[in-house]
């Protein structure tokens, strides 16, 4: 009897041992390397871009910095586009993603969201001569899109069954796209048509109506519960600081709207 007692006891011991190396989870294992790998698109400025030295820069870039610092980790830069961004941290690439991601229903299925840190506003752009004003007014055409944003998404979902929809794999092949004359009506980043419309003024672009608002958040791998807990405290912090007004004030020219301080 005394044998088979001592057998449970090991036994539980182990299985508390075992147990207790997989309690051992990402924010230990990023804090034992000393550094965070942060996935950053450098195609959508003024979140994500190169500077003159062909460094990156921008405020996504500058938020990810920031947090690195202030958790006392060196911070290294993934780069990665809208499609590779969670693909990134599911496969392990990425500890974290600050990378104009919104918070959608279909994408917290596959991984979870920080609080908010910045906004974006989705638009449909396309030249002067051409009259758009709503959705529906783009029945019969050809749009432009990346793939895996929420632009692409909102497009499939609500989009009127004649448009067709041409899939590019970044915000610079669309661009490029557009620039060229293969598509004359395109969904992006509403910052991005400025730059647009600056490499050809002769296209004439401008923005045609809304898409939608989102808030951005961190985006971190199902799960890691502790990893998010901390990033949602180093969140509010540096909103009640100001730190991340100013990074997005020294980019965007404009304050974070309540909908990001007021969390």
């Amino acid at each position: 009897m005394k044998r088979y007692v001592m057998g449970i006891v090991l036994s539980l011991a182990a299985i508390v041992g075992v147990n207790g190396i997989a309690a051992a989870d990402q924010l230990d294992d990023i804090k034992k390397a000393g550094k965070i790998r942060i996935a950053v698109d450098l195609g959508v400025p003024p979140y994500g871009m190169t500077d003159d030295k062909m460094q990156p820069t921008g405020s996504d870039i500058d938020t990810a910095r920031a947090l690195a610092k202030d958790w006392g980790l060196e911070f290294e830069h993934v780069p990665t586009t809208g499609a590779s961004r969670i693909p990134a941290l599911q496969t392990g690439k990425a500890d974290l993603v600050i990378s104009t991601l919104s918070i959608t229903p279909e994408r917290a299925k596959v991984i979870d969201f920080s609080l908010g840190y910045a906004v974006l506003r989705t638009v449909i752009a396309a030249p002067k001569s051409i009259a758009l004003k709503s959705m529906a007014d783009l029945d019969g055409k050809t749009v432009g899109t990346v793939r895996g944003t929420t632009h692409d998404t909102q497009l499939t979902k609500e989009g009127p069954k004649g448009m067709k929809l041409v899939r590019y794999e970044d915000d610079a092949t669309e661009a490029q796209a557009f620039l060229s004359g293969q598509v004359d009506i395109f969904s992006t980043a509403e910052l991005l048509v400025a730059p647009i419309a600056k490499k050809n003024p002769a296209r004439e672009v401008e923005v045609k109506f809304v898409l939608d608002s989102f808030k951005l958040a961190v985006g971190v791998r199902k799960g890691e519960t502790r990893l998010l807990e901390e990033v949602n405290k180093w969140i509010l912090a540096n909103l009640k600081n100001g730190h991340l007004n100013e990074i997005y004030k020294k980019y965007h020219g404009s304050d974070l709207p309540d909908v990001i301080t007021k969390q």
